[in-house]
C-alpha cells in the first residue's frame, strides 16, 4: 500500500491533535515549577512532565487503537511491529524545560509500514503547532489562527543559514563533514531543538543538521518538511525510519539539500 493522504485518516489525524494537546497541558503545568530532575543512563534527563505526558499520550492512543504500535522515549516500544507505530517524545528539549527556557516542545510521528505519514511539532509555552500529513500542505497554527506553512527557496549552499541544536553533536567521525558544510554556507545558529524545524518548514531557514538523534527526535520533522516544499533525510541522502543511523539532514531547497548531502555523505 502506498503511502497517500488516505492513508491517514481524519481519525488520525484527530487523535494526533488531542495527543499533542494532551502533552502540551502537562508541559505547561509543570513548567517553571522546580520539579525533581533525574539522570537516565545516557546522562540526559528526565522529569516528571516527561513521563506523565508520555503516559498520558500512550493512554489515548491504546484506547482508540489497541493495535496500534508505539516507540517512546520514556516507555520504549510497544507492538513495533504493528502497520501502525507512533512515535513520540513528550518534551522535546527537556534541557530547555527544566532551565525554564520556552523553546522545548512535544514531538508526534505516524509511521505507516515503517514511513511517516504524520507529523506534530507543538510548541506548548509558544501556543504554536505544525502539522505534517503525506501528500497535504503542511499546517502551522498559532494564536491568530491556521495557515500553509512554506519553505523558503535557497538554491545555493553558499546562501543558507544553517540551524542545529548543539556543536557537540558533530564530534569525533561526525566533525569533518559537518565542517564542510558549516564552512560552505552563510550562518550557522546552535540552539533550538525541534523548533528549528519548524522555523525552516515556515521559511526562516534553509537547512538543518543533526546527528546523534533517537528516532523520536527527528521522525515527526520528516511529513512537516515534505509538506512544506522541503526535503529531510538521512546524510546519504536516504528516506528517514525507525532504523535510520541518526544523522539527519534537512532543507528547505531541493538543490541546497543536494549540495548538502554531497559533502555529507563521504562520512
Amino acid at each position: 500500500m502506498s503511502v497517500t493522504e488516505e492513508t491517514c485518516s481524519q481519525e488520525f489525524i484527530d487523535l494526533a491533535g488531542a495527543l499533542a494537546t494532551t502533552a502540551r497541558g502537562i508541559a505547561r503545568q509543570y513548567f517553571r515549577q522546580g520539579l525533581a530532575i533525574e539522570d537516565k543512563a545516557d546522562e540526559s534527563p528526565v522529569t516528571r512532565a516527561d513521563r506523565e505526558a508520555e503516559a498520558a499520550m500512550r493512554k489515548l492512543i491504546g484506547a482508540a487503537y489497541p493495535d496500534h504500535g508505539i516507540f517512546g522515549e520514556e516507555y520504549g516500544a510497544e507492538n513495533p511491529d504493528a502497520d501502525f507505530v507512533w512515535v513520540l517524545d513528550p518534551i522535546d528539549g527537556t534541557r530547555r524545560f527544566i532551565t525554564g527556557n520556552p523553546l522545548f516542545g512535544s514531538l508526534i510521528a505516524l509511521l505507516h509500514h515503517n514511513k511517516p505519514i504524520l507529523g506534530v511539532i507543538d510548541m506548548p509555552i509558544l501556543e504554536e503547532r505544525w502539522l505534517g500529513i503525506a501528500g497535504r500542505p503542511s499546517l502551522f497554527t498559532d494564536r491568530q489562527g491556521s495557515r500553509e506553512a512554506r519553505v523558503r527557496p535557497c538554491p545555493q549552499l553558499a546562501g543558507a543559514t544553517i540551524l542545529s541544536t548543539a556543536p557537540e553533536m558533530f564530534q569525533g567521525a561526525n566533525g569533518p563533514a559537518f565542517q564542510r558544510l558549516r564552512d560552505s554556507a552563510k550562518l550557522t545558529l546552535y540552539g533550538g531543538d525541534c523548533f528549528n524545524y519548524g522555523l525552516l518548514a515556515s521559511g526562516f531557514a534553509d537547512i538543518v543538521v543533526e546527528a546523534d538523534l533517537a528516532p523520536y527526535d527527528y521522525l515527526a520533522h520528516a511529513p512537516i518538511v515534505a509538506g512544506a516544499g522541503g526535503v529531510m533525510s538521512d546524510w546519504q541522502g536516504a528516506p528517514l525510519t525507525l532504523q535510520s543511523d541518526g544523522r539527519v539532514l534537512c532543507a528547505g531547497d531541493p538543490a541546497c539539500h543536494d549540495q548538502a548531502v554531497a559533502l555529507l555523505r563521504t562520512a
